[in-house]
């Protein structure tokens, strides 16, 4: 696979792609990764790549000439590739949505900064727009890097384990169940025996039981949107008597 980052501020990137899992999977070529300055497609002496807006305002607007350019020479001959725009007016990113991007061949993400957007670029460049929550940020590299890690560690034989990319929270609209390692007991604080016991098929159950109590507990909007089979429906029964009689103590 292969990822373009077109940005003002390419030297941001350099710990991220350079180092732990992204780092690891550019080095093993399981992904191209090339940072971009998009000034360097400016079209004026000076090579601005923004301007004041149009009917005043405050702020500074980037011009779509550099984008334009700096996107279409990324693209040279080959099919047009999917083009993100990290802007807080997006959608909000998802696991789904990472799924779906790292199912690409080519992602060009456009890490933008000022005040905003020539609308022409949101209107004839891009494919996508994506926001990472509803705040705002001094500009689009950190969403930029969220996509960039969150897309590359689901790219084949880029993780030691692949069951991990699987079994990560959202993956199917539940939340992880808990994790324990050694020591058994610590500070008094014991391993749940279930863990302990060497039976798998307990543990499966337990691990899905604790996935469905999280859910319910801390993000109860996802089981509303999640696929449950007649199992879980069982188990999602079984936690919500346990939280009621854990409310009624």
């Amino acid at each position: 696979m292969r990822i373009d980052i077109v940005t003002l501020f390419p030297e941001m990137f350099e710990g991220v792609i350079n180092t732990s899992i992204v780092g690891r999977a550019r080095q093993n070529e399981l992904v191209e990764i090339n940072v971009i300055d998009f000034r360097a497609y400016s079209t004026n002496k000076h090579h601005t790549v923004d301007d004041t807006p149009y009917g005043g305002g405050g702020g500074m607007v980037l011009k779509p000439e550099p984008l334009f350019g700096a996107v279409e020479a990324l693209a040279g001959s080959e099919q047009r590739p999917r083009v993100i725009l990290t802007c807080p007016q997006g959608e909000v990113y998802s696991q789904a949505k990472a799924l779906e991007f790292a199912a690409e061949e080519h992602l060009v993400i456009i890490a933008g900064h000022y005040e905003g957007y020539d609308e022409r670029i949101r209107q004839y460049l891009i494919t996508d727009e994506i926001s990472i929550g509803d705040y705002v940020l001094t500009g689009g590299e950190l969403p930029a890097m969220v996509i960039l890690d969150s897309v590359t560690r689901l790219l084949p034989g880029v993780l030691g384990n692949n069951t991990s990319a699987e079994l990560d929270s959202f993956r199917e609209g539940l939340l992880e169940y808990p994790h324990y390692t050694r020591p058994a007991e610590f500070r008094g604080w014991k391993v749940p025996d279930v863990l302990l016991s060497g039976h798998h098929a307990n543990v499966e159950r337990w691990r899905r039981k604790e996935s469905l109590r999280r859910t319910l507990l801390r993000r109860p909007d996802l089981l509303e949107r999640a696929t449950l089979s007649p199992s879980d429906q069982q188990l999602l029964a079984e936690v919500r008597r346990e939280v009621q009689q854990e409310a009624g103590e």
